[in-house]
């Protein structure tokens, strides 16, 4: 059973995803809290898997403090429901710790489903999201990142970007699991993350893995006729 803890001054979310898993064996909803402390005083006395958070929780005064809370509790995961923008807020919560991004503006069996897959170790983001997503090598070119890599590896990486888990990608790309952790492995070496949540939380400059894919077949093709690539 997956113990949820809202965090949200709104209580329509607590109601609403208590009536959205009213029937579930999976998730319970363990608590709730209108303010930061309230948050923090549960954590310290009792057991919880996943936190579904709003930024704009009274006392959640920056989301460095999300950092600070995943230092003292590593098991915990921390899913963002809010209202703020995702391309402008999204990326800042991977980074210090988030597991999953979701505006409240989308269906709530959505919610429910970013829940269950942030606990099987996934990471929760919307397609729109991953799309903004792109990755630079501290100070580099994110075009540089992507000649690094074989076209099977793009396949898997843009896979991962949308939130598939090893199974989901292996079918897609009919190989088996354990060549799909073959080339994540590979992804994380050559991009040099630790983890998924390292590798989703890249700072994008603006640039998609999708464009930047493009540009790497069309070069690959032009290459292929015998003409020099532009760039």
């Amino acid at each position: 059973m997956i113990r949820v803890f809202v965090a949200d001054a709104h209580p329509i979310v607590y109601k609403g995803l208590k009536a959205v898993i009213r029937n579930s064996n999976e998730i319970s909803v363990v608590g709730k809290g209108l303010h930061y402390r309230d948050l923090v005083d549960h954590l310290a006395t009792k057991k919880v898997d996943l936190v579904v958070l709003e930024p704009e929780l009274p006392g959640f005064d920056e989301i460095r403090l999300l950092r600070k809370l995943k230092d003292q509790h590593k098991h915990l995961s921390f899913l963002i429901y809010t209202s703020l923008s995702e391309n402008v807020y999204g990326i800042s919560a991977l980074k210090y710790g988030a597991s999953g991004f979701l505006c409240k503006d989308s269906p709530l069996n959505k919610l429910k489903a970013a829940i269950l897959k942030i606990s099987t170790g996934g990471v929760y983001i919307t397609n729109e999201l991953a799309e903004h997503m792109a990755f630079n090598e501290r100070g580099g070119n994110p075009r540089e990142l992507i000649n690094q890599l074989s076209e099977r590896e793009i396949q898997v990486l843009r896979l991962l970007l949308h939130g598939k888990r090893n199974k989901e990608i292996a079918t897609t790309l009919s190989i088996s699991d354990k060549t799909v952790s073959t080339y994540r492995s590979r992804l994380m070496k050559k991009l040099k993350v630790k983890n998924l949540i390292e590798l989703v939380a890249r700072d994008s400059q603006g640039v998609s893995i999708r464009r930047q894919w493009h540009v790497w077949r069309e070069d690959r093709e032009q290459n292929s006729n015998g003409t020099i690539s532009k760039n």
